[in-house]
């Protein structure tokens, strides 16, 4: 009974507003599922030609059809992520619709309703992440937040601005601060927005002796902001980092306000770490962001609310400035951009926003006590210059409280094993293991979609694997069991990057060997090595070896990838400088390189003699028909001298032949492609007759000495004298008479014969007699 009034009061044209954002959502997940399970019918229905407008026009469910082609147009990319969309994310879709709904009302009630929005929007965002007394910009460029705080810096900085403009400037000119560790391109954008030269942006570095590699360092700012105001000019602003693109560190933002406040200075801090600020507990360095001057938020991915605008907390007193500077507007669109994260925030409720915080940080906790019982791990900043020696993986981790996880696989190149080493490497050892490290991310990315890692490359450590779930987890909807994936996954990659760079010189020296193999030096390579086959036969045409090279390169390739073996083999990057090369991959403990080496030199020699007994066999059999010709030619004309004319008519040579059969005297031929003669048949005819129809005796097969589901270039693990044979020297024997078998003879002819064909020889308009062809018919071949 209660709720019969409140549906009554509910506005019709909301409630059938969301009916049908319900439906579209609806067609919307079912086109996603149909897509998955039948990816050929959508391809099929998709309309990739832009056609005219349609006069009718089409219904609802027809344009919805459409939209749902053009978003899944791409879902067979290995790469796609699909994205997690809850109810939370359906409320931020209906403040758009809302948005445009409420735009058509009377100017007064749609002042008073921005005017709600706003005030309730920015009240909850202050409280939740600690900023008292602030005001609040909506914008949907990230960036455009700081670009509008720089305005009202300077105009509150510089009072004739508003007046003369930028000649002010030039009496004093600005310098805007940043941190090495920002983003990249954001000065060079706010720059070039505001009208100010390059010259007016500051680049700060990071610490190189004492404290995070990734913070601002302070006492060199001091510096440059003291020699700045001796010069004549005027410190402006500072962007810090409370969690930096790259790592998540955050700058010392205590003493940075300190020094802000000496010269006069506005400071704006931004990055994902301001998330924890409405978490319970909250690191003392975090918390120093509530002492800004302004500060920006980008709830959309930390919440998992799509298409919410970013929002940017300040404090002015002066409405006039903040007008000026385009903090405040006066035009309803620019206030309906906060409706979507007012809905949002209202469903989620201050528990439900706090409760998904908190996740994706003990989602990052739980990742860092996975990694540390590898034993492979350290985290601690005091022990990371030792990790990067002793360990498999060395741990970049800012301080506890920071919910970015960055690791990166590393292994002392000064040791070796006994079955391998990698000294040698120390010139390109950080390319190498940047490689390495860059398979290793994407393969996790790819078995582990849902745990949202990607691959980062930081200045001092190179290119690392990094975890950010405050920007991932509630997109893809991040669960403790795919943290338990990357882990697991981890423990099975980690080891094969150790053989592989253990490997890699043992490859190198064993390919050097070898004349007919080239190593090929490519450090971004994540494997083994590159190799090419060479060719040992001598070429006047540069071009024709070239054609060669490509062509014994491709088969050599094509070979190896049918083996049984665990190893990839590729034709390398799409875009590699090298041609014509053999990509091998990563390798695993048990690994026999001699016997990997010696088998792709053997199979590339047994293919490169094969296509030269091809063209000398061509060039015999083509004589052979030739000389084939001649004789059919000579034993014509004997036919026609022995038998007369007569014989040679259709009808009266039937007549003839039934009354006084005549004997023929041409025998057949027969062309014999190892000794390349032309030999007669009567031999062959009265062998089997005298001996009849025996079976071919059967071809002996060779015995495989690998042993049972033993897979290819394996070294045995039995330590018997059988089981060392066959990872060695067994291997290209067995592999050379099964993967690169001789042309067959019919091979050979139909070769020859298509050549002969597009070449017509000397003898091709011979005419031969009825009775002549059905003589010669099985003979001549």
């Amino acid at each position: 009974m209660e709720q019969t009034p409140r549906k009554m009061m509910a506005d019709p044209m909301l409630a059938e507003m969301g009916k049908n954002l319900n439906e579209a959502m609806k067609i919307l997940e079912n086109g996603e599922k149909e897509a998955e399970l039948d990816p050929v019918i959508r391809r099929l229905s998709w309309r990739d030609i832009p056609g005219p407008l349609q006069g009718d026009g089409q219904d609802v469910f027809s344009v919805l059809q459409l939209v749902q082609n053009l978003i899944h147009d791409d879902d067979d990319k290995p790469s796609h992520r699909t994205q997690y969309v809850g109810e939370q994310a359906h409320m931020a879709l209906l403040g758009h619709s809302l948005a445009a709904y409420v735009s058509v009302l009377d100017r007064e009630r749609l002042r008073k309703l921005t005017t709600r929005i706003l005030s309730d929007t920015t009240l909850w965002l202050c409280r939740i992440f600690r900023y008292e007394n602030g005001s609040a910009y909506y914008h949907e460029d990230d960036r455009e937040g700081l670009l509008k705080v720089c305005r009202l810096v300077i105009n509150t900085r510089y009072e004739d601005y508003s007046t003369e403009g930028f000649a002010v400037l030039s009496s004093k000119q600005p310098v805007i601060y940043q941190s090495a560790a920002c983003r990249p391109g954001l000065g060079q954008n706010l720059c070039s927005q505001l009208g100010l030269p390059l010259s007016s942006l500051c680049t700060v570095p990071c610490n190189t002796m004492f404290g995070s590699q990734h913070q601002i360092d302070v006492a060199l700012l001091d510096k440059l902001i003291k020699d700045d105001v001796d010069t004549g000019k005027l410190p402006l602003l500072l962007i810090a980092n409370a969690g930096t693109p790259g790592a998540g560190h955050t700058d010392k933002l205590g003493r940075l306000k300190e020094l802000c406040v000496q010269n006069n200075m506005w400071l704006h801090v931004e990055g994902v770490n301001l998330a924890t600020l409405a978490l319970g507990h909250v690191s003392s360095t975090v918390t120093a962001a509530t002492k800004s001057d302004s500060m920006t938020l980008t709830p959309g991915p930390w919440l998992g609310l799509p298409a919410v605008p970013a929002v940017t907390l300040y404090r002015h007193e002066d409405p006039a400035l903040t007008l000026a500077a385009g903090l405040t507007s006066s035009l309803p669109a620019e206030k309906l951009r906060a409706l979507p994260l007012w809905l949002s925030l209202q469903y989620l409720g201050h528990d439900g926003i706090v409760e998904r915080i908190k996740k994706t940080s003990e989602l990052s906790k739980k990742l860092l006590e996975h990694l540390k019982t590898l034993g492979s791990i350290k985290t601690s900043d005091v022990l990371e210059a030792e990790v990067s020696l002793l360990e498999a993986l060395s741990m970049v981790e800012d301080e506890l409280n920071s919910p970015v996880v960055v690791f990166r696989f590393s292994q002392d190149t000064s040791t070796s094993s006994s079955h391998g080493s990698v000294e040698g490497y120390s010139g390109g050892e950080k390319e190498v293991l940047d490689a390495l490290n860059r398979w290793l991310g994407e393969q996790l990315a790819q078995h582990v979609p849902a745990s949202g890692v990607d691959v980062v490359e930081l200045e001092d450590e190179g290119t690392c694997v990094r975890f950010n779930p405050l920007m991932t987890a509630a997109v893809l909807g991040t669960q403790e069991a795919d943290i338990n994936a990357v882990v697991e996954k981890l423990t099975e990659l980690v080891p094969l990057l150790s053989c592989t760079l253990r490997f890699k010189q043992d490859f190198r020296e064993e390919v050097y060997q070898h004349p007919a193999l080239t190593y090929i030096e490519d450090l971004n390579w994540p494997g083994l090595g590159v190799i090419r086959y060479q060719l040992r036969s001598e070429y006047t045409d540069d071009s024709k070896r070239q054609q060669d090279l490509e062509k014994v390169n491709v088969e050599l390739l094509k070979k190896l990838k049918e083996m049984d073996t665990d190893f990839s083999f590729s034709s390398g990057p799409e875009f590699s400088p090298e041609k014509n090369c053999i990509y091998v991959g990563i390798a695993t403990d048990d690994l026999d390189v001699g016997a990997l080496v010696e088998t792709i030199a053997s199979v590339g020699r047994e293919i490169e003699e094969s296509g030269k007994l091809l063209e000398n066999m061509t060039e015999v059999v083509r004589k052979g028909i030739q000389e084939a010709e001649l004789q059919l030619l000579k034993a014509n004309e004997e036919k026609l001298m022995e038998e007369g004319v007569l014989r040679q008519i259709p009808l009266v040579g039937s007549v003839l032949n039934w009354f006084s059969p005549s004997q023929s005297s041409i025998k057949g031929r027969t062309f014999n492609l190892a000794a390349g003669s032309l030999d007669s048949t009567e031999e062959t005819y009265t062998m089997k007759a005298q001996s009849g129809k025996t079976d071919p005796p059967d071809t002996p097969t060779s015995t495989t000495k690998r042993l049972p589901g033993q897979k290819l270039f394996r070294r045995s693990t039995t330590g018997s004298e059988v089981c060392s044979e066959v990872g060695s020297v067994g291997q290209p024997e067995e592999l050379l008479r099964e993967a690169t078998p001789l042309p067959s003879p019919q091979e050979v002819v139909s070769h020859v014969t298509q050549e002969l064909a597009e070449k017509p020889g000397p003898f091709e308009s011979t005419e031969v007699p009825e009775s002549q062809e059905s003589d010669e018919e099985g003979s001549i071949r």
